[in-house]
């Protein structure tokens, strides 16, 4: 048994579905109650007393209207959408709990970098340091056109625009306020003292930025950072700024392949490998039982949508799969959407041929990760199972049928876990960057790109423009 404790985040949507198909309508499903802020206040006390490290939160700021030229797919099935804003729900989860972390997806495409860092500096003020951003560059050419692009950027331009997103963010979150700059000196009326408050002087190929951060110091400053890029420029951007990797593969061989590349890049640009802690996406079906696991798992199939399955894939990959057999292999394409997507059921497996109907089966159910089914013990086994063999830190576990599937994984297979030690029964540490590196590590560590752009004291010059791209 792995003696490396288990990193578990619920991985959910701001909507009444996310990635399983068609299952919004078993009778204990709980997403007609997506727009009740009392719904998400009861589901983070959930997490928080089963120990859950987090709460991560997918979002998309288009929708799937590529399969059929249409987004009437994606609207009959709720796939993904509607789709709320999950920045507006954080506070409200996090002033029921004092130590569940939140990672929130936000698109460096349309967000200007100066706006996205005032609200994540404030969200990790008023979670108290509990603020994760996952970084993505979005797929979608609904997106595009809805935020008044004629068309998306090509797939490498939106990883460079990316890099230097995030150099504009490290100088507003590490580089503008030093430590102590806020002073509250009653005497001489003086809140913050400016000589220790800094303009940036960002002029890049994207952005111009001049002046200072809108926000003090917040309990991290930067906040977690994650990223769930798959392709060699998504990798690569990982390697270098992410703390936490999202990962997903239909395999074990595959999923260690891609976590030893991002480790190895990750060495080669001066960061410790182990740093980067990866997460993987999968589904949990379980059950008191194998058997009565299984049952449930056969009656999840027979739920799924085949075209809300094809909604779903066609718009992550900008392939539309309704000009495709559903019954003949899919081969090899490149796509400017979502390239990963499309690799992963053609390349990841080579010894397997994917029909669409395939597809629409396996992704029906929990998305793109795989399904565990089963008992609390033979749950358990599989995810030590997953890590030991691939070097996995943990997972992002979906679910089929909202609310329910957590529960019933934190009311069966939690105590399994905390049983055998991999799973903590008490938080250690405040902060989620303390969940992913212990007490005490609570800002940027040493090796990684961002820390680079602190200031540590009133004379010393940011360092120079690129330096970290």
């Amino acid at each position: 048994m792995t003696a490396r404790r288990m990193r578990l985040f619920a991985f959910d949507f701001l909507g009444p579905a996310h990635l399983s198909a068609g299952t919004w309508r078993h009778k204990d499903d709980r997403g007609h109650r997506y727009t009740d802020v009392r719904y998400w206040t009861g589901y983070a006390r959930l997490l928080e007393e089963a120990r859950f490290d987090g709460i991560f939160f997918a979002d998309n700021v288009g929708y799937h209207d590529v399969y059929e030229g249409s987004v009437a797919a994606a609207l009959a099935d709720a796939a993904q959408i509607p789709a709320n804003d999950p920045l507006l729900v954080i506070s409200a989860m996090a002033s029921v709990t004092t130590g569940l972390g939140f990672g929130v997806t936000a698109s460096t495409a349309y967000d200007h970098p100066y706006s996205l860092a005032r609200r994540f500096s404030t969200l990790d003020h008023l979670t108290g340091g509990r603020i994760g951003w996952n970084v993505v560059t979005s797929y979608s050419e609904s997106a595009a056109r809805n935020h008044g692009v004629a068309r998306q950027m090509r797939h490498d331009q939106r990883y460079e625009r990316a890099a230097e997103y995030l150099e504009v963010v490290y100088k507003l979150w590490e580089g503008s306020w030093e430590d102590g700059a806020v002073v509250r000196d009653r005497n001489r009326c003086v809140w913050v003292d400016p000589a220790r408050v800094h303009e940036i002087g960002h002029h890049g190929e994207y952005f111009t930025v001049p002046g200072i951060a809108l926000c003090e110091p917040s309990p991290q400053r930067t906040p977690v950072i994650f990223q769930a890029g798959g392709s060699p420029k998504g990798q690569r951007l990982a390697a270098e700024h992410a703390e936490a990797v999202f990962t997903n593969s239909v395999s074990m061989a595959a999923l260690k392949r891609q976590v030893d590349t991002l480790r190895v890049i990750a060495a080669n640009r001066g960061r410790d490998p182990r740093s980067l802690k990866v997460l993987h996406m999968l589904n949990v079906v379980c059950a008191p039982t194998d058997e009565a696991a299984h049952a449930k798992h056969e009656e999840y199939r027979r739920l799924v949508s085949t075209a809300g399955a094809m909604a779903r894939y066609s718009g992550w990959s900008g392939l539309d799969m309704s000009q495709f057999d559903l019954d003949v292999p899919l081969g090899h394409v490149e796509t400017n959407g979502g390239q990963t997507m499309i690799d992963m059921f053609s390349t990841m497996e080579p010894d397997r041929e994917w029909t669409p109907r395939d597809v629409a089966a396996f992704i029906g159910i929990g998305g793109t990760g795989p399904t565990v089914v089963g008992s609390p013990a033979t749950v358990a086994d599989e995810l030590i199972r997953w890590m030991e063999v691939t070097g996995v830190d943990g997972f992002n576990v979906g679910h089929a049928v909202k609310y329910q599937d957590i529960a019933d994984f934190i009311d069966l297979v939690v105590p399994e876990l905390q049983r055998r030690g991999v799973m903590w029964t008490e938080y250690d540490g405040t902060t989620l960057r303390e969940k992913l590196y212990g007490p005490g590590v609570v800002r940027l560590r040493d090796d990684h790109p961002g820390h680079g752009f602190a200031r540590p004291r009133a004379d010393a010059p940011l360092p120079a423009q690129n330096a970290n791209r």
